[in-house]
């Protein structure tokens, strides 16, 4: 073939490719602002968050956004046909501009397609280094570009699946005025608003009433039938110090899948000393779930019963716990007492829900809440019966939803302060009252992500257990300690994020949060709900994940007497191999 052959057969090709495409976007019909706008949403969506996240997940998050921007675009180009285009002079709306030939709007397309297509692509480079910055300030494996380059790939065919779902709606509606004006005879003046009525109502019912609950419902079934579900590590105690014991009023299986994790999964008094080199105890562990008693109040007063049985009150450290929606306690944290006491404690803990800590957050926060407040009252009440000189050390901890529900028992610092020996709560939302009281009255200076409230007199924020030497001065009994990390997107998620900057992001920024994350309205209250999903799927040390932190909470609050340096480092590792061993069996 001659050169100017070939030259020849070059338009005829891009012509055909052109073609093509152009078939392409007469099936597809897409909306051209919608477009615009969707690839905007787009690009937001892969701006820096708290969080690392892989392609597959940034993939869903990044076509949810640019479905929510095609649906804005879409609307925006009707609110111009339906009230700005009529009030156009006629001598615009007649002219080339405004009415461009077939072809060149046929060449405007394609190249809008191309331009979201090769724009979206590089806007995902920038962010796979974005990605890549946070994953090193956060000890974890770099991305590579080209892998999170699917990204593009997976939001693509989620904004095409959502469209595809709301077309099929649209279609339903059509169908709905279509019966009634034509099958019902009903004039369309009529049949139009009546369908709008009609659908609304039904969406309205079937979303905020029916669908709600109908979600709840069936979440609440499909949990409940994990909350059966029994780990194979997982053995029913035969010490009289646990609850599920033959011996407990609490049988084995109404504790539910966590609890009887709880109470199965125990450093025993052979560990312990094993560990610390000393004489230790077998720890007490007591639970009830759910099923467990017929109301919240009688599962309040079953813990306390298991209290009197295994002869709690006798120990040197009790500790109420408040749990997260699924009945969860973090073993660590547990362990962590355990081991720095020598088995000498005893925790207790109840079940308020079967939804894990997200949807009970949603739908039963007043049932942690109202949970909390029954469990730590009623044990005060028992442990106040006993003389003074004989009571254990009275401690109170809870994680995430569980700090909310345990912060319901309480009124403020006065309270806690004159009802319980010392506080642990760990990784606590932003909605949580006491904490939000106390971060908005902090020191004049002092940053949102580790404030100082009075000095430190009485309360103390850390992300690290450095943190809790400062202020260096005085540190009144009882203690109250919140973890809380800069890059945990559940304490520092909020509504407010919406319109407002938070000081978190016009302060200094953390130590393993990007310097490149900016605060925009909506965008980044949109970020940082996506990575509530991935508040765990990080290294200990960052999100939420706490990992051996809590001992050196536990050492802030109640320090035993008789506590080392040294031991605290022999508690340390031995933490984190029995965090492996339970990862991999649990």
């Amino acid at each position: 073939m001659t050169e100017a052959q070939e030259s020849t057969r070059q338009p005829t090709i891009a012509a055909r490719v052109l073609a093509l495409l152009l078939r392409a976007e007469r099936a597809i019909h897409p909306n051209y602002p919608g477009v615009i706008v969707a690839a905007i949403f787009f690009a937001w969506s892969v701006s820096p968050s708290l969080l690392p996240r892989t392609w597959l997940f940034q993939g869903l998050v990044s076509g949810i956004s640019a479905a929510i921007g095609y649906g804005v675009g879409c609307l925006l180009a009707w609110a111009y046909r339906r009230w700005l285009r009529p009030r156009l002079p006629a001598s615009w709306r007649a002219s080339a501009i405004m009415n461009p030939p077939r072809r060149v709007q046929d060449l405007l397309k394609v190249a809008t397609i191309l331009t979201v297509v090769i724009g979206a692509a590089f806007i995902l480079a920038r962010s796979a280094r974005w990605q890549r910055d946070l994953q090193v300030l956060m000890g974890m494996e770099p991305t590579t570009t080209s892998g999170y380059l699917r990204t593009e790939l997976l939001g693509f065919a989620t904004v095409a699946l959502v469209i595809g779902l709301y077309r099929v709606v649209r279609w339903a509606f059509r169908r709905t005025v279509r019966a009634l004006n034509i099958e019902l005879r009903i004039p369309r003046v009529v049949a139009v608003p009546g369908a709008v009525v009609l659908v609304t109502v039904v969406a309205v019912l079937l979303f905020q009433g029916v669908l709600v609950k109908a979600f709840f419902s069936v979440a609440n079934s499909a949990f409940s039938l994990r909350n059966g579900h029994t780990s194979a590590a997982a053995r029913q105690p035969t010490l009289p110090e646990r609850s599920g014991s033959p011996e407990s009023f609490a049988p084995w299986d109404t504790l539910g899948s966590e609890g009887r994790w709880f109470v199965s999964y125990v450093p025993s008094a052979q560990r312990i000393t094993e560990v610390t080199g000393r004489p230790a105890r077998e720890p007490i562990r007591v639970y009830a779930g759910l099923e467990s008693a017929p109301t919240p109040e009688e599962v309040a007063d079953l813990v306390v019963r298991e209290l009197d049985r295994t002869r709690a009150f006798e120990r040197e450290a009790l500790v109420v716990v408040t749990t997260t929606g699924t009945g969860w306690v973090d073993s660590t944290t547990a362990e962590a007492i355990e081991y720095m006491y020598g088995g000498d404690t005893a925790i207790a803990a109840t079940q308020y829900s079967y939804l894990p800590s997200v949807l009970s957050f949603l739908s039963d926060k007043a049932k942690a809440t109202e949970a909390g407040r029954l469990l730590v009252h009623a044990v005060h009440a028992r442990w106040a019966t006993l003389p003074p000189e004989s009571r254990p050390k009275l401690l109170v901890y809870g994680e995430s939803l569980g700090s909310q529900g345990s912060e319901g028992a309480f009124t403020g610092l006065d309270d806690i302060r004159t009802l319980v020996d010392g506080v642990l709560w760990v990784g606590p939302p932003n909605s949580n009252r006491i904490w939000s009281a106390l971060e908005q009255r902090r020191d004049p200076g002092t940053p949102e992500i580790l404030p100082i409230y009075a000095d430190g007199l009485v309360v103390r924020f850390a992300g690290a257990a450095d943190d809790l030497e400062v202020p260096n001065g005085q540190w009144l009994d009882p203690r109250i300690v919140y973890l809380q990390h800069a890059s945990d997107p559940i304490v520092w998620w909020s509504p407010d994020l919406l319109f407002e900057r938070p000081d978190w992001l016009a302060e200094r920024r953390g130590p393993d949060v990007s310097r490149s994350i900016r605060w925009w309205p909506i965008v980044t209250f949109w970020q940082i709900s996506a990575d509530l999903a991935n508040a765990q799927k990080v290294p200990a040390g960052h999100g939420h994940k706490y990992g051996t932190l809590v001992l050196d909470g536990w050492n802030a609050v109640a320090q035993p007497a008789d506590w080392t340096p040294e031991l605290a480092q022999r508690v340390r590792v031995a933490l984190d191999e029995d965090i492996d061993w339970e990862y991999a069996h649990k």
